[in-house]
């Protein structure tokens, strides 16, 4: 039996996507999406906020950088993954972030409900993604 990998999150942008692209000329966007929890204990409000890193590739990187900024409110659909990498002083680091497939621009300058997809292939691999990284950590 396939386990299941699936992300939803609706939150607003902490920052402008950070775009970069691949040797080979795959584009890449970072962001961090801030997700805000509200509940009521003994009467008084409370809150927390989330920060969800996410990665955007291709075509949904390229549309991200286009029309998303610092405040936007957006919902992006994809799968966790978790990499590791060595950094400059040696170290082992780790990080988990959302790779985002699908992206609907919730009243930003893309228009209401704008939707962008990943391309995938016929056998169900995304098109060009992580595969990729060129071993940059972001």
């Amino acid at each position: 039996m396939r386990g299941l990998n699936k992300v939803q999150i609706i939150g607003n942008l902490g920052r402008d996507p950070d775009i970069r692209y691949t040797r080979s000329g795959t584009c890449v966007a970072n962001c961090s999406v801030a997700v805000n929890e509200q509940w009521t204990k003994d009467g008084e409000k409370q809150e927390r906020v989330e920060w969800v890193r996410c990665v955007l590739w291709n075509k949904v990187g390229e549309i991200a950088e286009k029309y998303l900024h610092k405040g936007d409110q957006i919902y992006f659909e994809g799968r966790l993954q978790t990499r590791e990498w060595e950094d400059k002083s040696g170290n082992k680091r780790q990080t988990t972030e959302v790779n985002v497939d699908t992206m609907l621009m919730l009243g930003s300058k893309g228009g209401p409900n704008a939707r962008v997809e990943q391309p995938v292939h016929p056998d169900g691999a995304q098109a060009a993604g992580p595969e990729e990284t060129d071993d940059v950590p972001f």
